[in-house]
């Protein structure tokens, strides 16, 4: 690549080109995660040894670091090594979403839809669909970061653009805006659930709702979507230069193609009827057997096989009409060819496992995660610096914890009363919690899929380091952060409501 020439050098060019330099000298990310256990390991002899603890606010229960590194610590690494694999959660969703994305790929239909539809419309407002589409993915939780990423570089390529660009303009956009929405989803009940817990340690009697950040959520949708545009156009795209890899070039779409097409969408209108006839009705099969919602339900558990059918059924049929699947042995080698690509996500995965495993058992991010929250709470501040102040810990302890539940399970209890107790509601440090553990997303390596989405970046540049692939995603935090932070202020300052009973303050 030539992008070192097309480079603008500003001072925030500058800052890049350093992150990309010292970033392309850590090691290849398997080793990195190797690196990173073991480190975790030492620190949790050390500060075992010296007794590191910390009080859970909500639990009262003293956690203390755990000694990975004595006996008992030795026994339950190599007992749980291939458990830890087995057991890692993107590693499955991740396996089977691309079962069925690498078949609708490698059959065709993939190209087909992109040639018919998305390549037709008009290029303005391609990238801000893709955006679009992307930060709505967060409904269907972790699966979007999965199957958008290759195929918004697939539909790069295709546009002569930088694929390693889609993928980051794609991941960045869901996990960067993870908290953001035009509907409520599975991710509001579980958030409000710690909410509520920690607002009765100082109100027994509060009760809020899921949606009570809806209006923020919604219009932060419509905020980050021009910044994620604007960031892809004018950063990342520049730096990353002209793509020097094979490009395809998309010939028109024959008349077999088109029927293949249209046979395929029909299949995809029937498997999405036959979900909504088993989700809309109050006796549902895939709702609650006993409360009847559709947020905790067997339809959010079943979502990943859901996507997978989503594309496998199309892209068999698909297949069968255009003749690149004429029979079984056709599938098979398919599939196969599909899932060939994905070795080295799973040697990533394997290392990414023990590491993520280690830090759980040794509680360094809860104690991290603690004391990062006294210390905010001994600096004194008070209205929007309190609340920007909370934002950055929150982001910041995203480096260490990478779950929201999980974090959210340790901060709610702490800042929830805390800031009750000063006159603000619930829902106003619900709001900025959900801020701050969105924006650093797409640059935490504790969240496993971007080691996945670096994968991906490798089959277009094998050569790609992660101080280059992290100068892709870093601008889209940076700038998530800032026109978060604003609206934030000025939902603050105008005092508007964040979504039903989600006033800001508790005299209101």
């Amino acid at each position: 690549m030539n992008s070192a020439k097309m480079r603008n050098k500003g001072l925030f060019n500058r800052f890049l080109d350093f992150i990309e330099k010292y970033g392309n000298k850590l090691p290849d990310p398997v080793m990195l995660f190797v690196y990173i256990a073991a480190l975790i390991l030492v620190c949790s002899a050390i500060f075992g040894v010296l007794g590191t603890s910390a009080i859970n606010p909500g639990t009262g229960e003293v956690v203390k670091v755990v000694n990975l590194l004595n006996g008992e610590g030795l026994i339950m690494i190599l007992s749980n090594l291939v458990k830890n694999f087995a057991s890692f959660p993107p590693l499955g969703l991740v396996l089977v979403v691309m079962f069925g994305v690498g078949l609708a790929e490698s059959t065709g239909l993939i190209a087909t839809v992109m040639k018919t539809t998305i390549l037709n419309a008009p290029k303005k407002i391609i990238l801000p669909t893709i955006v679009l589409v992307a930060i709505l993915g967060n409904a269907a939780a972790d699966a979007a970061m999965v199957v958008l990423p290759p195929i918004v570089a697939m539909i790069f390529i295709a546009l002569g653009r930088h694929p390693i660009a889609g993928l980051a303009a794609a991941y960045a956009s869901v996990a960067g805006g993870f908290s953001a929405n035009l509907i409520i989803n599975v991710l509001d009940p579980l958030i409000y659930g710690f909410t509520e817990i920690g607002a009765h340690i100082y109100d027994p009697t509060y009760s809020g709702n899921p949606g009570m950040n809806y209006y923020f959520l919604a219009v932060s949708t419509l905020v980050l979507v021009p910044v994620a545009v604007l960031v892809t156009t004018k950063i990342v795209e520049p730096r990353l230069g002209k793509y020097g890899g094979e490009t395809e070039v998309l010939e028109e779409v024959s008349s077999l193609e088109k029927k293949g097409l249209r046979w395929a969408a029909l299949s995809v209108a029937l498997i999405i009827g036959i979900v909504l006839a088993l989700s809309l009705p109050a006796n549902g099969l895939f709702r609650h057997p006993e409360t009847g919602s559709l947020t905790t339900s067997p339809l959010m558990d079943s979502l990943v096989p859901l996507m997978m059918i989503l594309f496998l059924v199309p892209s068999i049929i698909y297949g069968k009409i255009v003749k690149s699947l004429n029979n079984s042995k056709d599938f098979a080698d398919h599939l196969a060819k599909a899932m060939s690509s994905m070795g080295m996500y799973i040697v990533i995965s394997f290392a990414a496992a023990q590491m993520i495993a280690y830090f759980n058992w040794s509680n360094l991010g809860p104690i991290v995660a603690i004391k990062g929250a006294e210390l905010l709470e001994t600096l004194g501040l008070q209205g929007l610096p309190l609340f920007i102040g909370f934002i950055i810990v929150a982001a910041l302890i995203n480096f260490l914890v990478a779950s929201a539940s999980a974090k959210w399970a340790i901060l709610a209890p702490v800042f929830v009363p805390m800031f009750m107790i000063m006159g603000y509601s619930p829902a106003l440090t619900q709001a900025a919690y959900r801020i701050g553990d969105s924006i650093t997303n797409p640059i935490t390596p504790m969240l496993a899929y971007f080691a996945i989405v670096l994968t991906f970046a490798k089959k277009y540049d094998p050569k790609i380091g992660i101080g280059t692939f992290m100068t892709s995603l870093l601008p889209y935090s940076i700038a998530f952060a800032i026109m978060w932070i604003i609206l934030f202020a000025v939902w603050y300052l105008l005092g508007i409501p964040l979504g039903p009973q989600g006033e800001l303050f508790l005299n209101k």
